[in-house]
C-alpha cells in the first residue's frame, strides 16, 4: 500500500451532502461525515499513520490497479489483475435527494472475483474528528461498531473481521463468480444500528445507484464534441453540491499542496461566491435549470441576510448552509501530503475583501433571467441598495480573485467585475421595468472603465495588467471578453492575449500569475491553474483563434486523470497538484466545450 498515492490516482463517490475518495489501491484515504465541511473520519491522504483509512484492496504485492466509472454513473469501479486472477471492487453512495440534511451516511464496497482467484484485504481504521478523537470498538454480531464522542460508526461485511487494536482487518479467497461486500455506516451515537444486508440486495442498491446518475444526465441538453468529458464534469459538479441547500463547495478535500512540501495548502470545503456563480453559465449551458436556479435562490439569501447591515454585502465565501463563520485552524498532528504542512482546517480568506464577487453574483443573477427565473420586488430591492452601495464601494484595494496573503492592492479583475455588476444590474433594471438609481449606477460603471483602461493598462506590455502598481500579468482576466468589458477580438484584447501567451503559457497550460514579478506573501511556488487553462482555450475560441483553441482543449484531456477528473493545478512533470477534484475547473471546462463547440460549429458553417 502506497503511503501517499498520487494526488489524481483516486476516483469521487457521494451522496450529495458528503463524498469520499477511493484510490487506485482501492483505499478509502479521504472522507468526512456528516457533510462536505466536517471533520474527517478517514485522512489518510494528510496522514497516513494518524488520518485513518478504509482498505478494500488485493493481497498480491504485484497486483496492478486501474479505475473506471461505470458509464455516465458515480459508481466507481476498481479492477485489480494479479498472477492468480483478476478481481474488481465497486463503490458507491447512494444519492440522498431530500432538503433535509441527514447525520446518517453510508459507503457501499463490494469485491468480486472475474476470473482465476484472488485473495482480498480489508482494514477499517477510522480516525475520528481529523484524528483527535480517541474510539472504543465493540464487536458484534455481523458487524464492527466504532465509537467516538459525537459520532458512531458501523461496519459490516459478509466474511469475519478480527480485532487489531482498535481496528479490525479481515482476508477473504474468491474464486471467479464469489463476491463479498463491506458496508460503512456512520451515524449519530443515537443513531438506530444499520439494518442487516444480504448481498443480492447490495447489487440491486448498486443497479439502482447507476440508474438514477444515468436518469439524471438524461437532463443535459449537450450533444457536442466531448461528451465524455463533459458528462463528467456534470457529474462531478453533482457531487459536490450539497442537496439541501443547492450550494456547490469548491473541491471535495482539504490540505492537499499546491507545491509538494510547500505552505499552499488550503481547505476547499466551502461554498465561494465566485465559483458558484460562474457554475450557473456552464449549468444552463447544459440545461440542469434546477440546479443552476437552486444556487442563485442561495445566493439571493445570503444578499438579503446583509441587506440591513452596514458594511460589505457579501462575504466571499460560506459554509454549504450559509453560515459565514470559517475560522481556520492548523492541525499540527498531521504532517501533511508528503510532509506538506501546516494542514489547515477551515479558511482565514473568509475575511478577506474580494470585490469581484459582486460581479460573478449579478453575472448569475441574469444568466439565470433566460429560465423565467426573476427577483420579485423585495428581491430587487435587495439588489438594488446592493448596487446602491457598490456604486459608492468599488473604488477600494482588496485581496483579489487570488486570496493573495501579501496585501491589498488595485485590482485590475476586481475592477472589471465590479464593472460588470453594475452593467448587469442596468440591463436588468431596464429589461424589467424596475426602479433603480440609473444616472448613479451609469456613472460608477463608465468611471471605473475609464479607471481600469488608463490605469490597468500597459502601455509598456501592450496588455491589461493584474493591478495598478506593476506591470504583472494574471490569468483572471481571461474573462474579459466573457463578461463583455472588451469585446473578444478588439485590438486590446487581442494584445492582451498575445502579452498572456508570452507570459503565462506552457505549452497551453496557464499559470495564475508570476508569484516572483508580483509576491503574493506566501513561500514557494505552484503549478499552472487547470481553471486558467480551460478559460484560455474560452478565450481563444471568442478570439477567433479556433485552431488554436481545439488544439489546447485536447491537450488539456491528457491532463486529467484515469476516469476524467482534475485537481487545482498541473505541476512540472504533469502531475496534478492541489484541492482534488476542484468544481472550478471542471465548469470552466464545461464553458469552454460549449464556447468551442459553438465556434467550430460557425467556421464549419462559414
Amino acid at each position: 500500500m502506497d503511503r501517499y498515492p498520487p494526488i489524481a490516482d483516486h476516483g469521487l463517490v457521494g451522496d450529495l451532502q458528503t463524498a469520499a475518495l477511493v484510490s487506485a489501491g482501492g483505499v478509502v484515504d479521504w472522507f468526512a461525515a456528516p457533510r462536505f465541511d466536517s471533520p474527517s473520519i478517514f485522512a489518510a491522504l494528510l496522514d497516513h499513520d494518524r488520518g485513518g483509512y478504509f482498505r478494500f484492496s488485493p493481497e498480491h504485492p504485484d497486483a496492478t490497479c486501474k479505475q473506471i466509472y461505470y458509464p455516465d454513473t458515480a459508481v466507481l469501479v476498481t479492477r485489480f489483475m494479479s498472477p492468480d486472477g483478476v478481481g474488481e471492487v465497486v463503490d458507491c453512495m447512494a444519492p440522498d435527494t431530500s432538503l433535509t440534511p441527514t447525520d446518517r451516511h453510508t459507503l457501499i464496497r463490494v469485491v468480486r472475483a472475474v476470473r482465476g482467484s484472488v485473495r482480498v484485504v480489508l482494514e477499517c481504521r477510522p480516525r475520528f474528528d481529523y484524528g483527535r478523537a480517541d474510539h472504543e470498538l465493540q464487536l458484534e454480531s455481523g458487524a464492527a461498531v466504532f465509537r467516538a464522542p459525537g459520532q458512531v460508526a458501523y461496519l459490516q461485511s459478509t466474511f469475519p473481521v478480527t480485532r487489531d487494536g482498535r481496528d479490525v482487518r479481515g482476508e477473504i479467497a474468491l474464486d471467479a463468480g464469489q463476491e463479498a461486500a463491506a458496508v460503512f455506516t456512520v451515524c449519530d451515537p443515537d443513531g438506530e444500528p444499520p439494518a442487516p444486508f444480504h448481498p443480492a440486495e447490495l447489487a440491486d442498491r448498486i443497479t439502482a445507484i447507476g440508474e438514477w446518475w444515468q436518469e439524471w444526465l438524461r437532463g443535459s441538453r449537450y450533444r457536442g464534441r466531448w461528451p465524455i468529458m463533459v458528462n463528467r464534469s456534470a457529474i462531478t459538479l453533482k457531487l459536490l453540491t450539497y442537496h439541501p441547500t443547492g450550494a456547490p463547495i469548491a473541491a471535495a478535500t482539504m490540505g492537499l499542496p499546491e507545491q509538494i512540501g510547500g505552505e499552499r495548502n488550503w481547505d476547499y470545503r466551502y461554498t465561494w461566491v465566485r465559483d458558484g456563480s460562474l457554475s450557473v453559465r456552464a449549468l444552463l449551458d447544459l440545461g440542469f435549470t434546477e440546479e443552476a436556479t437552486r444556487f442563485v435562490k442561495w445566493l439571493g439569501t445570503r444578499l438579503h441576510e446583509r441587506a440591513d447591515l452596514p458594511g460589505e454585502r457579501l462575504q466571499i465565501m460560506y459554509r454549504v448552509d450559509g453560515d459565514p463563520d470559517i475560522p481556520e485552524e492548523i492541525l499540527g498532528h498531521f504532517e501533511g501530503y508528503r510532509g506538506s504542512a501546516p494542514v489547515r482546517a477551515g479558511n482565514a480568506a473568509m475575511d478577506q475583501l474580494q470585490l469581484d464577487i459582486y460581479g460573478e453574483a449579478l453575472y448569475a443573477l441574469s444568466e439565470i433571467r433566460e429560465v423565467g427565473s426573476r427577483t420579485d420586488y423585495h428581491g430587487w430591492k435587495v439588489l438594488s441598495s446592493a448596487m446602491d452601495w457598490l456604486a459608492d464601494s468599488w473604488d477600494r484595494p482588496d485581496e483579489g480573485i487570488w486570496e493573495t496573503r501579501g496585501g491589498r492592492k488595485d485590482f485590475s479583475y476586481s475592477r472589471v467585475m465590479c464593472w460588470a455588476a453594475l452593467d448587469r444590474g442596468l440591463k436588468l433594471a431596464h429589461e424589467f421595468s424596475r426602479p433603480a438609481d440609473i444616472d448613479r449606477w451609469r456613472k460608477a460603471r463608465d468611471a471605473i472603465i475609464e479607471q481600469v483602461m488608463e490605469r490597468g493598462w500597459s502601455t509598456k506590455l501592450n496588455a491589461l495588467v493584474q493591478h495598478y502598481e506593476e506591470d504583472v500579468l494574471d490569468a483572471s482576466l481571461l474573462l474579459v471578453p466573457r463578461v463583455g468589458f472588451l469585446a473578444p477580438q478588439s485590438a486590446s484584447w487581442l494584445s492582451t492575449l498575445d502579452a498572456m501567451d508570452r507570459t503565462l503559457v506552457s505549452d497551453s497550460l496557464v499559470y495564475r500569475y508570476d508569484p516572483a514579478a508580483s509576491p503574493d506573501g506566501l513561500r514557494g511556488s505552484e503549478g499552472t491553474f487547470s481553471l486558467c487553462s480551460f478559460l484560455y482555450v474560452d478565450a481563444l475560441a471568442r478570439a477567433g483563434r479556433v485552431r488554436q483553441a481545439r488544439y489546447a482543449f485536447e491537450k488539456m484531456h491528457t491532463y486529467a486523470n484515469h476516469v476524467g477528473l482534475f485537481a487545482e493545478e498541473i505541476g512540472p512533470s504533469g502531475e496534478q497538484l492541489g484541492n482534488f477534484p476542484q468544481a472550478f475547473t471542471h465548469l470552466a471546462l464545461i464553458m469552454a466545450a460549449t464556447t468551442l463547440d459553438e465556434a467550430l460549429d460557425k467556421a464549419r458553417n462559414r
